[in-house]
């Protein structure tokens, strides 16, 4: 399906995020307005109605002979599935429920816990909670493996299936069991349902002079927030200000259509992102319209292992421009695209359907984006487990930038020594990082530091404006 805008502004194609949430699911969508056959382009076509009587015969066998009566429909919908997530760790069905779950998420609303997951070993693992969420209070963390639903095994359920039990009215509560890397025993939390609606941007001045932007996701209002927080924000500094900062860490993605405006809000011409599908006349490229909503300031954007998807275009395009110094850690590495095919009366699949590359022509899958300036948030121990990204995950697609011209980096445009002022490490003895505190944040600190360096090295840019 090609071209026209949905109603709702997003693109007929584009890209599906790497997470499911405890409510819905995340990350750029492709929602076409119908679904077309395509007819099956190789391959024999007696064997495949062989191997389709073979699922006849033991779907029949199932149901005659299994210990207990079996549900068709959730013995089909689970095969389906099945045949899905055999393909890649993103593609999978979505049943009507879950279908409409979705479109509501993508609208910046949406009920459960507030956590993006994935799934490990057969347990649940989280990706990031979201801020202010019951998951978020409850102090749930990245990287965390949940195991039991109160107190039953997730062993077995399919990742919607656990999706679907952490979900519930608002009010009623849930007990999680987490087994978190470096606890010695599992930890038990009671969480309370509530009606997420997360905070697309928050925003204030750091040190009335650096202008402070976090994007928590990629929703139907995360460009007209940032647009606002931005407009709020330099109008707050009366002129004084020395830059932003668009914190992307723990952004697990969102619409493509959300993720190609932010980027535009910030460059004046060229591309932001293209995609490359099995046929070519599938292909698309995104770019720049003239415009910039900052007037040229200075950008540093945060990323982290888990920035992903749409966070990941927004980075890569503002990165291969030499827009923004990107700082932090590398970011998870999704670079595939997955178009979201409603099924009337059926739900919708998720399909992966191409991979999206950076302006340069780079795929950031199983790679990620590696920082312009690498800072810590914390010093490591080396026996502390890395944080699992995309190419860690069972099946996922391999990168396939060596089968394609990928133009270099520019240079990055930093006057002389700048760059050298930034620590990669907190200091020894420095204080555990607390959200609540923001001079606890290493890597925000160090980018404000970056800027104000940055500044004082142009004073003639500053004097200009």
């Amino acid at each position: 399906m090609r071209g026209r805008r949905m109603k709702s502004g997003m693109r007929v194609a584009g890209v599906v995020g790497a997470a499911f949430l405890a409510g819905t699911v995340l990350g750029p969508v492709v929602m076409p307005p119908m679904v077309s056959a395509v007819a099956q382009e190789t391959g024999n076509r007696a064997e495949t109605y062989r191997l389709l009587n073979l699922f006849g015969d033991i779907f029949e066998r199932i149901r005659a002979e299994y210990v207990e009566p079996v549900n068709d429909r959730d013995a089909i919908e689970n095969a389906i599935n099945g045949m899905l997530q055999g393909l890649d760790p993103h593609s999978s069905y979505m049943n009507a429920r879950s279908f409409r779950d979705m479109q509501v998420q993508t609208r910046g609303e949406f009920g459960g816990l507030g956590i993006e997951v994935s799934q490990e070993g057969g347990y649940v693992k989280v990706i990031s909670p979201i801020d202010d969420t019951p998951a978020a209070r409850a102090g749930v963390k990245p990287g965390d493996l949940i195991t039991h639903l109160n107190g039953k095994s997730v062993q077995g359920l399919t990742l919607q299936e656990a999706v679907e039990q952490m979900r519930g009215e608002r009010g009623s509560s849930i007990k999680l069991t987490i087994r978190r890397p470096g606890a010695d025993t599992p930890i038990e939390l009671s969480l309370t349902r509530d009606v997420i609606r997360p905070q697309v941007a928050r925003f204030r001045l750091e040190g009335n002079d650096v202008a402070y932007v976090r994007l928590a996701s990629f929703n139907e209002q995360t460009e007209s927030a940032l647009r606002s927080a931005i407009s709020t924000m330099r109008k707050q500094a009366g002129g004084t200000l020395k830059g932003i900062i668009l914190d992307l860490r723990n952004n697990p993605g969102g619409l493509l259509d959300q993720a190609v405006q932010v980027s535009d809000d910030f460059l004046e011409q060229g591309e932001i992102v293209s995609t490359r599908a099995r046929r070519p006349d599938d292909s698309q490229r995104w770019n720049a319209k003239p415009g910039d909503i900052t007037s040229g300031e200075r950008v540093v954007v945060l990323v982290n292992g888990g920035s992903a998807s749409a966070s990941e275009i927004v980075a890569g395009a503002l990165q291969d421009h030499r827009r923004a110094v990107v700082l932090g850690t590398k970011s998870f590495g999704k670079g595939s695209v997955q178009t979201v095919i409603p099924i009337p009366g059926n739900g919708a699949i998720r399909l992966t359907t191409a991979r999206y590359y950076t302006p340069s022509g780079r795929s950031i899958q199983g790679l990620g984006i590696t920082p312009d300036i690498e800072v810590l948030a914390q010093r490591q121990d080396d026996k502390a487990p890395l944080r699992d990204r995309e190419a860690d995950l069972r099946g996922a697609l391999s990168n396939d930038n060596g089968t394609h011209e990928v133009a270099p980096l520019p240079p990055l445009k930093l006057p002389p020594g700048v760059a050298d002022k930034v620590s990669r490490l907190p200091p020894e003895g420095a204080p555990a990082f607390d959200p609540t505190k923001p001079e606890t944040d290493f890597q925000l600190q160090q980018a404000a530091s970056l800027l104000r360096a940055w500044a004082a090295a142009e004073p003639q840019r500053r004097a200009a404006r």
